[in-house]
């Protein structure tokens, strides 16, 4: 991400800056708390706040409660479709968050909030992001404020206290993924002072980090649940926690929507790398968005039957009429698993031969070592999809 500079800072890291509340010099004067927050010790990218009061200041450390994940262990290795609409709404912003799937690199949740965050949050073992794929709303955070919309990736990197603040009258449809690696765009994308190459997907100007500072001075009781060593840490502190008066540099978080990906086309079919817009260690997520198909006039304008050697392929159907998939719709989400060959199924090479674009929107998570199904995947598993490549055979039977 590009530098970026906001409230109070001095021209100098590490020395005496001193806040004048009132501006008058008198007993109100403070000497600000400068707070590193950075990755790989001192060596990866950072960012530095100053702070009204001690950010390590608690007034209680209330209760830890251990994540338990409940796996379903399916009898049959095969393709899957999970309807995602189907996930109840309810719990706020961070209780309502469903486990989908998950290794020891990625989770991947879905969420849809219906009330309101008691208090903050802050992911103290990994990155966070967050698609939209409905509703609206503000996230406030010590680095400032930002507001989501429908498309927009939300990227959260560890650390960044934050509290969700969904419209009051806006559905609320999420997927969530958590790495306890760091979520970048590409390398590939990439020059060697980390800009956006021109033949990028998307520039700098794509991305939108908070633009002003929301710094309170206030006592009180403020709750702030921090996830830590596979568990929910619960704090009480006695000020409140956004009480930062500037910062400058590399961290903090940032929206991207969708809608202002580039997308790639060939004169014959480009890969799925063509669609990627995030890397985290061993995974990527990828964007595919409306756009125009190959113009050769012997090119084969759906993907090519392959096989996942060394991934699993997970695929959310965000919008549009996917005309490589039978029985899929939005809201739903496949999952192709490593060792077996997939593609379009029958019929539907031949009826896209001649079309010039497609209007698909989806988000794909690659990931380079086996996913273990959550129970919540049980309940919207739909086993027919294993035998839709096979005309001559339907129904279910596959647990």
């Amino acid at each position: 991400m590009r530098y970026v500079r906001l409230g109070e800072v001095p021209a100098k890291r590490h020395v005496q800056v001193w806040h004048d509340g009132n501006g008058d010099g008198g007993p109100g004067r403070r000497l600000l708390v400068e707070e590193v927050l950075g990755y790989e010790g001192f060596s990866g990218n950072e960012s530095i706040l100053y702070h009204l009061h001690s950010p390590c200041r608690i007034a209680d450390a209330a209760e830890f409660v251990p994540i338990r994940r409940e796996e379903w262990t399916p009898d049959a290795h095969v393709h899957r479709l999970a309807d995602a609409n189907a996930v109840v709404p309810g719990g706020d912003p961070v209780t309502g968050r469903r486990l989908l799937m998950w290794n020891a690199d990625i989770e991947a949740h879905v969420c849809k909030p219906t009330d309101p965050m008691p208090g903050f949050y802050r992911n103290g073992e990994g990155d966070e992001v967050v698609y939209i794929h409905r509703g609206e709303g503000k996230l406030r955070t010590q680095f400032g404020p930002l507001r989501y919309r429908e498309r927009d990736y939300v990227v959260i990197p560890r650390g960044t206290t934050h509290r969700w603040e969904p419209d009051g009258d806006s559905e609320q449809f999420w997927l969530m993924f958590h790495t306890p690696g760091e979520i970048e765009t590409p390398n590939r994308y990439r020059n060697r002072y980390g800009q956006l190459l021109e033949h990028a997907p998307f520039s700098q100007r794509d991305f939108h980090g908070p633009i002003q500072l929301e710094t309170h001075d206030e006592e009180g009781e403020f709750e702030v649940v921090v996830r830590v060593r596979d568990g929910h840490q619960t704090y009480v502190l006695d000020r409140h926690p956004f009480d930062v008066v500037g910062w400058d540099g590399y961290v903090y978080p940032y929206t991207f929507n969708a809608d202002d990906f580039e997308p790639r086309a060939g004169r014959l079919h480009l890969p799925p790398p063509a669609h990627q817009t995030f890397q985290g260690p061993n995974f990527v997520i990828c964007t595919f968005a409306p756009r125009m198909l190959d113009w050769d006039p012997e090119a084969v304008v759906l993907p090519y039957h392959h096989s996942n050697i060394q991934s699993e392929e997970v695929m959310f159907y965000a919008d549009g009429d996917y005309a490589a998939r039978k029985g899929v719709d939005v809201g739903m989400i496949t999952l192709h698993p490593s060792g077996l060959p997939h593609g379009p199924q029958p019929g539907a090479v031949e009826r896209a031969i001649g079309a010039t674009r497609t209007d698909e929107l989806a988000v794909m998570w690659d990931t380079f070592r086996p996913l273990r199904l959550a129970s919540l995947w049980s309940d919207l598993d739909r086993p027919d999809y294993a035998y839709s490549w096979n005309p001559d055979r339907t129904g279910s039977g596959v647990a």
